[in-house]
């Protein structure tokens, strides 16, 4: 077998190897643009020969993910802190990041991850692109809302009405304010429909899942923050318990603590941010629909602050629809049966 570090770059990826059957090893540089990187591992795949590759996390390869799946070439992706962590040298270069991380491979100490499959990550694109599609037309609202507070209307949602849309649109303006109004009216317009047709595409791709059915029992959870869960998530056998789906999301604080002085910091954020935020607007909807989460909500709100009680209460909705899903539980049984659902389980940890 062939085993290949990558050092992947967007225009080019620097790649050390060793054939574990002759010992024979060496390095290359291969261009992208060019087609020399697909002839390399095209022309592997001619000579039958067994290639495994190892590459850290990064954005910008998905054409290489299936280039390597299209030839039966296996792949590995690590995480690209714990690669780092491993590096002892201080000087870092291509070459040495590729002779790093093949190191790493043949001494069994490379970080593997977990990665979805290309269905679940197309679905992925879905979810971002709605939430991208709807932070664009916030903007926009908000400059409309900008240009009717200048001519003293506040009107707060109420501008989004038949009536003050109205208003809005009969406001008598200089002219270039006019043309900002009439183009920003027109970006609303046009975004609107793409924004309601992906909404109905989420919906109908939550209704073919049982297990996002299953989550959105929850007060507060919707199709799209139930399909991005399971998403994030892939499979609950994955954690060993709810805690690990905290600190997997970002929710758990940053920590430095020695010789007996604990000291924690804001939260890590090391997670899938979409997946947060999803979850705060979430967990903020289960506290106004639900006398129970309203009250713990406000509990923590009087003792700390309302900011840290918003996130708290996103990581405990975090947790209970990991205790939802490995249970197989809808919100009623784990009402029922209480927090068991959130307890520790033997299994697999994190990859």
């Amino acid at each position: 077998m062939l085993i290949i570090g990558c050092d992947y770059h967007p225009s080019f990826q620097q790649i050390a190897w060793v054939d574990s059957g002759t010992g024979e090893c060496g390095e290359k540089q291969l261009m992208h643009s060019s087609g020399e990187a697909e002839k390399f591992y095209r022309d592997l795949k001619l000579q039958g020969v067994p290639v495994r590759v190892g590459m850290e996390a990064t954005g910008h390869a998905r054409w290489f993910e299936r280039l390597l799946a299209e030839l039966n070439q296996e792949l590995w992706v690590g995480d690209p802190a714990q690669i780092r962590a491993t590096r002892v040298r201080r000087q870092k270069t291509d070459r040495r990041d590729a002779e790093h991380i093949l190191k790493l491979m043949l001494e069994s100490r490379f970080p593997r991850v977990w990665t979805p499959g290309p269905e679940k990550r197309d679905l992925r694109q879905l979810l971002w692109h709605r939430h991208r599609l709807v932070q664009i037309r916030t903007r926009v609202m908000n400059q409309l809302q900008a240009v009717a507070m200048n001519e003293g209307i506040q009107r707060k949602k109420g501008l989004w009405s038949q009536p003050g849309r109205a208003q809005l649109e009969s406001l008598p303006l200089a002219p270039w304010a006019t043309r900002r109004r009439d183009d920003l009216l027109e970006l609303v317009d046009r975004l609107s429909p793409s924004i309601d047709e992906l909404s109905r595409v989420i919906e109908q791709e939550a209704a073919q899942r049982a297990e996002v059915q299953l989550l959105m029992t929850h007060p507060g959870v919707g199709p799209l923050t139930a399909l991005a869960y399971v998403l994030v998530i892939g499979s609950p056998e994955r954690f060993r318990c709810g805690k690990q789906i905290g600190s997997y999301l970002g929710f758990i604080p940053c920590e430095d603590s020695s010789a007996g002085h604990q000291r924690l910091g804001h939260i890590s954020k090391q997670g899938n941010a979409l997946m947060r935020f999803l979850l705060v607007e979430a967990a903020q909807a289960a506290v106004r629909s639900d006398p129970d989460w309203r009250r713990r909500f406000l509990h923590l709100a009087m003792r700390r602050d309302r900011r840290i009680a918003k996130v708290a209460m996103a990581r405990k909705l975090a947790v209970r629809l990991y205790g939802m899903w490995r249970k197989g539980w809808d919100y009623q049984q784990l009402v029922k049966f209480g927090s068991h659902a959130e307890l520790p389980v033997t299994g697999h940890g994190v990859r």
